[in-house]
C-alpha cells in the first residue's frame, strides 16, 4: 500500500489519467464490442432466414476506407439495413434495401455505392447512360427498369429524362408530318411524371399504358396496402409530400395530377413491337403504328407476370393479380408466392369473412418479403387464419381442386380461386431486340 502511494505521489498526473483512463474508456470499448456481438447476431439471423443476400440493388461497404460514424445506419430510412461490427459498417438485411440511396449520400467518406447483384447471384440491367440513354440513340429509360424502383427515384428519373430528350431536341430540330417528338411507354411514376415533363418542355408526345389505367406496378397492389414513398417534385403540379400512403389514396392522387394538369394518357394501348427506320422509330401498338424520334420506356421490370407453366392453369379461376378482395369472401383460395405482393395479397384475402386461405411458396422461408409482412403471416397463421405451404410447387389445376407437391407429398385442395404472383418476367427479349445491351451484374454498379 505504500508503495502505491509513493507511486501516486511521485506520479500523480500519471495515475489520474490511467483512472480516468478505466472509467471512461474500458466501459465504452466494453460497450462498442456488446453492440458490434449483437449487430453481428442480426447478420447471423439474417442469414438463416435467407435476408442476408441482396435481391437486387442495395449498398456495398468498402470497409478498408469506412471510418464507422454510424451516419449510413442513422440515414437509412428502411431500419436495419446496416449496422456496424467492430466500428465498420456492414449489411444486415440486405434483401429489404429498396434503393433510397440515403446511405451512401450520408457517409463522410465515400465508403458505400448502391450496386446491382452479387457475386453469386447476378441481376440482369439494361445498359444505361448517366441521362438516361440507352446504347441505342434516342431511346431512354427510366424508372424500375433501370433498376430503381422508388416512387421517388422513378418520378425523378423520368423528369429529368425528358429534360435531356428536349434539350436534345433543341439542338438538333427535326420536323416531319406525322412523326412525334417522343413516344413514352407506360403510366407508373417514371412515365407520369415524364408525360408532366414533356408537356411543360411543350414536346409533341404520346404516352401509351398497357393497363386500362395509370400506376404502373401499383395497380397490382391489393386494396388498402400502404404504399412507402418519400416526397417528390412533380413538373406542373408541384410536391407531392406523403411518406406513407394507401394505394387507393394514391391512385386518387394520380388521377387528380393527369384532370389538373390536362395530360393525356391513351390507356389499353400496348406496344407490340418497334422498328428503327432512319432517324425514325415505328412503334407498332395493339391500336395503331406510332411514328417517334424519340422513345422512353417506363415499363418496369417485371414485364409480364411469371406463369406456372402446369396443366389447367388457363383456366379463368387462375388469376395474376388482385384488386378487390371483398369480391372473394366466402371462398377456398390459393396464393402463390413468397415475396411482398404474394404475402400481402394472402392477408388481404384472409381478412375477408369466411374465406379459407393457402399460401403456397417454393422456398423455405419468406426470405424476399419484409419483415413486418413476415411477422403478420405468421401471426395469421398461429391464429389459424390463414395455411402456409412452404417447400412446395403446384402440380396441376383440375376442375375445383388444385394439386401441390410438397417435398414427397402429393397435397389436392379444393380451391376456388388461386392467385399467382411469383414475379414477373423481364422484356429482356424486346431490349435485345431492338438493341439494347442487356448486362448481368454482379456486385457491381
Amino acid at each position: 500500500m505504500e508503495t502505491l502511494l509513493r507511486i501516486f505521489e511521485a506520479y500523480p498526473i500519471l495515475i489520474s489519467a490511467l483512472i480516468l483512463t478505466g472509467v471512461t474508456v474500458v466501459p465504452y470499448i466494453l460497450y462498442e464490442n456488446w453492440k458490434s456481438a449483437k449487430v453481428q447476431k442480426e447478420i447471423d439471423q439474417a442469414k438463416k432466414l435467407g435476408l442476408w443476400e441482396p435481391v437486387t440493388i442495395h449498398p456495398k461497404v468498402n470497409r478498408d476506407i469506412c471510418i464507422g460514424s454510424g451516419a449510413c445506419v442513422s440515414a437509412c430510412p428502411e431500419g436495419k439495413i446496416l449496422g456496424l461490427v467492430d466500428n465498420k459498417s456492414m449489411t444486415i438485411c440486405a434483401s429489404e434495401c429498396v434503393g433510397h440511396g440515403a446511405c451512401a449520400r450520408a457517409c463522410p467518406v465515400g465508403a458505400i455505392e448502391l450496386v446491382f447483384g452479387t457475386e453469386r447471384r447476378g441481376v440482369d440491367i439494361p445498359q444505361v447512360y448517366p441521362n438516361f440513354e440507352t446504347n441505342v440513340k434516342r431511346i431512354f429509360i427510366a424508372g424500375e427498369l433501370g433498376g430503381m424502383g422508388l416512387i421517388r427515384n422513378s418520378t425523378a428519373q423520368g423528369k429529368e429524362a425528358v429534360g435531356y430528350i428536349a434539350q436534345d431536341l433543341k439542338d438538333n430540330p427535326y420536323k416531319a408530318e406525322g412523326v412525334i417528338d417522343l413516344l413514352i411507354i407506360g403510366a407508373g411514376p417514371a412515365g407520369l411524371s415524364a408525360t408532366l415533363m414533356a408537356k411543360k418542355e411543350r414536346l409533341n408526345s404520346i404516352t401509351i399504358e398497357r393497363e386500362d389505367e395509370a400506376g404502373g406496378a401499383i395497380l397490382s397492389y391489393p386494396r388498402a396496402k400502404v404504399v412507402m414513398t418519400t416526397p417528390a417534385d412533380l413538373p406542373l403540379y408541384g410536391k407531392v409530400m406523403s411518406r406513407e400512403i394507401s394505394k387507393e389514396a394514391l391512385m386518387d392522387l394520380w388521377e387528380d395530377i393527369i384532370a389538373k394538369t390536362g395530360i393525356k394518357i391513351s390507356t389499353k394501348e400496348a406496344m407490340e413491337s418497334s422498328e428503327r427506320k432512319g432517324d425514325i422509330f415505328e412503334v407498332k401498338t395493339n391500336k395503331r403504328v406510332i411514328k417517334a424520334r424519340y422513345l422512353l420506356l417506363c415499363i418496369g421490370r417485371r414485364g409480364s407476370p411469371r406463369k406456372l407453366d402446369v396443366p389447367g392453369e388457363k383456366s379463368p379461376r387462375v388469376m395474376y393479380r388482385l384488386l378487390e378482395p371483398e369480391r372473394f369472401a366466402g371462398h377456398k383460395l390459393l396464393v402463390v408466392g413468397g415475396g411482398d405482393s404474394a404475402l400481402e395479397t394472402a392477408m388481404a384475402l384472409a381478412s375477408q369473412e369466411g374465406t379459407h386461405v393457402t399460401l403456397s411458396y417454393r422456398g423455405d422461408a419468406f426470405s424476399r418479403a419484409k419483415a413486418l409482412n413476415r411477422t403478420k403471416v405468421s401471426a395469421m397463421e398461429e391464429a389459424g387464419n390463414l395455411d402456409i405451404m412452404l417447400n412446395s410447387n403446384v402440380v396441376k389445376f383440375e376442375g375445383p381442386h388444385v394439386y401441390i407437391k410438397q417435398k414427397d407429398s402429393l397435397v389436392q385442395l379444393e380451391n376456388d380461386y388461386t392467385f399467382v404472383l411469383a414475379g414477373g418476367v423481364a422484356p429482356n427479349d424486346f431490349l435485345k431486340k431492338v438493341g439494347i445491351h442487356v448486362e448481368t451484374k454482379y456486385g457491381t454498379r
